[in-house]
This record gives structure tokens, sequence and C-alpha cells, in this order.
């Protein structure tokens, strides 16, 4: 019985549920359609906030503080260089889409902004914590961190392949830093620069799971805003 195993197998035994069965309900949502998607989301994050509470430890653990945030600072600067250079190049291609002006800008994004947030804290302080103590090596978990983080992209091939690398950077600068505030201003930015330089029948609307499949290019109207982001 798992009560009597000892205490770090019992440990190991937690982490590994808890690890697969939150990653199991966030594909479920990925991979449900609607309208029964709107049932299961909301198991998934219950589970998820029952699993981040039940291990808390502190927010320093959780990257939640201010240490090494200025000293972080430079990650939120990369991102900002690397997303002017996107719309500058999608100005030359002509693929840039930006809302109209601040209001409707801050109106689509702000939404996916906290929805960037969260996948960063589910990145760094539900996978990696977990895999940072199953696995004996800190590169290997960060590695298998955001593997199963691109996977959750699938099948967007571009989102995928960013998911790799980007998820990657930011665990290995998380082991660093130990801060998840400014990786996720850096997820924000660099995910709302990918939504207004890449046009929407390329990427699918930045959907992933069965809404990619299920994408059906549309013709824009007046009274449509080419601007928001599909939801999964």
């Amino acid at each position: 019985m798992l009560s009597d195993s000892p205490p770090i197998l019992r440990n190991r035994r937690r982490d590994m549920l808890e690890l697969a069965v939150a990653y199991g309900l966030i594909l479920l949502v990925i991979w449900t359609p609607r309208p029964l998607q709107r049932m299961v989301w909301p198991v998934a994050a219950i589970f998820i906030a029952a699993v981040a509470y039940r291990s808390f430890e502190s927010l320093k653990a959780m990257g939640l503080h201010a240490v090494n945030l200025l000293r972080s600072l430079w990650v939120v600067g990369a991102a900002l260089v690397m997303a002017a250079l996107a719309v500058i190049a999608a100005q030359r291609l002509h693929t840039l889409h930006m809302p109209g002006n601040p209001v409707l800008f801050v109106e689509t994004y702000a939404g996916y902004a906290v929805w960037a947030c969260a996948q960063q804290f589910l990145l760094q302080s539900i996978f990696l914590a977990r895999l940072l103590r199953l696995v004996p090596s800190t590169n290997a978990a960060a590695l298998l961190s955001a593997l199963i983080f691109a996977v959750a992209h699938l099948p967007n091939p571009i989102l995928t392949v960013i998911t790799l690398i980007l998820g990657l950077a930011s665990c290995l600068l998380f082991l660093q830093y130990r801060n998840l505030y400014a990786l996720a201003m850096a997820h924000a930015i660099l995910g709302i620069a990918i939504a207004v330089t890449i046009p929407g029948y390329v990427i699918h609307n930045m959907r992933v799971g069965l809404g990619y499949l299920t994408y059906v290019r549309r013709p824009v109207t007046l009274a449509q805003s080419p601007h928001r982001l599909a939801q999964p």
C-alpha cells in the first residue's frame, strides 16, 4: 500500500500522479469538442489549483517574488527586441495585422496576456517543479518540461516548434533566476507578436488540438474583428 511505502517513494508517486493527471486533463480540454469542452476545462482548472495549493511551499519557491526580478528583466527586453524585429519583417512582407488603436489592442490581447502568464505557471510551477524531483538532471527536467509543453500545442506545427525552443529556454532561465514574472511577461510579448505578424490562416489563429483541425478560414466582414485570438 502507498501508506506503507518510504516517504521518498510516496512523494515520487504523488509527483508522477499529479503530473500525469494534470497533463492528461489539459490534453483532454484541448482535444474535446465544444460545447463539451466548456464542461471539461473547469475540472482541469480546479485539479491544477488543488495540486498547486497542496504542494505550496512558498511564493519564493514558485518564483512569485521580487528576488532576481531586476536581474532577469533583460529577458523582457530581449522579447521586446524580437517582437519589434518580427513586426518590422511583417510590415515588409505585408502580413502585419494590428488592431486599429491602443484601446482595441488592449481589449484584444489582455485576455491572452493573462493566459500566457497561466501557461508559464503551468510550465514552471507544475511541470518543471515535479520533473526536477523525478529525474536526476536539471537539464533533463528542463528538456522534458519543454517537450510536454510543446506536445500540448500539436498539431499546430509553428506553435509546436516555437514552444519547444522557448519552453526550454524559459525553463533554463527559471532554473537560473527562480523568478516567474519576467518569463511570463516575455511569453505574453512573444505570443502577441506571433499573433499580429503571422496571418491567421497560416497559424490557424493560434489554435491547437482539435481547434486547429477544425479551423475554417472565413471571409472578414466590417462587423467582425480580424484580430481576435481564437481559443483552442
